[in-house]
């Protein structure tokens, strides 16, 4: 069987733990429950969904939840697989030491994260200073990024609380400075879509593969209320294409910023039905599913082509 090669590799054929003794799943049947960083709610759907054409006797049940979620659930055998946006801490790792359990880590993609504004705002062009100075609130008016800005106070829209993207944007944009006091979570990503798409002081930060594939027809409606801001690292850019947005491309190039790796985290002590979800996911149809979805896969590249004027 196709997937049977990969099962070692992620399970390191660990026997040493309870999780899962009690179990009669395989790689490929019976039944699971996972916890998915909601930001990668779209595209894990579509792994599950093509896993279940594959393994009709498989059922795997993925809850989509705040990452800290996630990453609690595992760590208490609520779920035996999560998908996260980080590696287990030295904490984590130890709790499951003291299980006798032995998690394995697979990077499975690189995702982007976008930062989206309302349509009638000018401003969709901000350098990372910019979007340090709005995210840990220094800067509190539009009129502080460009003086033509009349949309008054910034408001700044999180997915949900606990998130991994609020998480991200504190270690990684303000630093560890603490987020804007006037940030607030909305109840899901489609609800930060829609606030954003009805709120013009809006700034919100979401997961790209929720506006990245444009086949999809959701996708494309939710590119048509709001609008995706160019990001540069330069302090002081000298022209437009010093901007770049988070496409696969640019992810790949490692040219846009706000970038994070995705990895799948497993807890099983053998080689159960969630093995062999993580085995597909890493794996050649897996790794097609994130190529669709705008994220960069771990395994294979994305094409680039460069155009050269006649």
């Amino acid at each position: 069987m196709a997937l049977a090669a990969g099962f070692c590799v992620l399970s390191g054929c660990n026997q040493g733990g309870p999780s899962g003794a009690a179990n009669d799943d395989t790689p490929t049947s019976g039944s699971v429950a996972i916890a998915v960083d909601a930001t990668f709610e779209p595209i894990v759907k579509s792994q599950v969904d093509t896993f279940h054409k594959l393994y009709q006797y498989a059922k795997i049940s993925a809850r989509y939840e705040p990452e800290a979620n996630a990453m609690q659930d595992l760590l208490n055998d609520k779920v035996r697989l999560a998908v996260v946006t980080r590696e287990l801490t030295a904490e984590e790792k130890a709790a499951f030491d003291r299980k006798k359990l032995f998690p394995r880590t697979t990077h499975i993609a690189t995702d982007g994260l976008a930062i989206i504004v309302h349509p009638s705002n000018p401003d969709t062009l901000l350098t990372m200073e910019q979007l340090r100075g709005i995210f840990s609130g220094q800067t509190k008016q539009w009129q502080q990024v460009n003086r033509k800005n009349k949309l008054g106070d910034i408001t700044v829209v999180f997915d949900s609380n606990n998130s991994s993207t609020s998480r991200y944007m504190q270690d990684s944009v303000t630093k560890g400075t603490p987020l804007a006091k006037g940030a607030f979570a909305s109840e899901s990503n489609p609800a930060l879509l829609d606030y954003v798409a009805t709120h013009p002081k809006a700034i919100g930060v979401i997961g790209v593969n929720w506006i990245s594939d444009q086949d999809d027809k959701e996708v494309r409606g939710f590119l048509e209320k709001i609008r995706v801001v160019g990001i540069s690292t330069s302090a002081r850019p000298q022209k437009t294409d010093e901007y770049v947005q988070p496409y696969q491309a640019y992810l790949a190039l490692k040219t846009y910023p706000l970038r994070r790796n995705v990895y799948v985290i497993s807890r099983e002590a053998r080689a159960g039905l969630g093995t062999g979800f993580a085995s597909f996911v890493a794996g050649t149809k897996g790794q097609l599913i994130i190529l669709k979805s705008g994220l960069v896969p771990a395994i294979g590249q994305t094409r680039i082509v460069n155009t050269t004027p006649n």
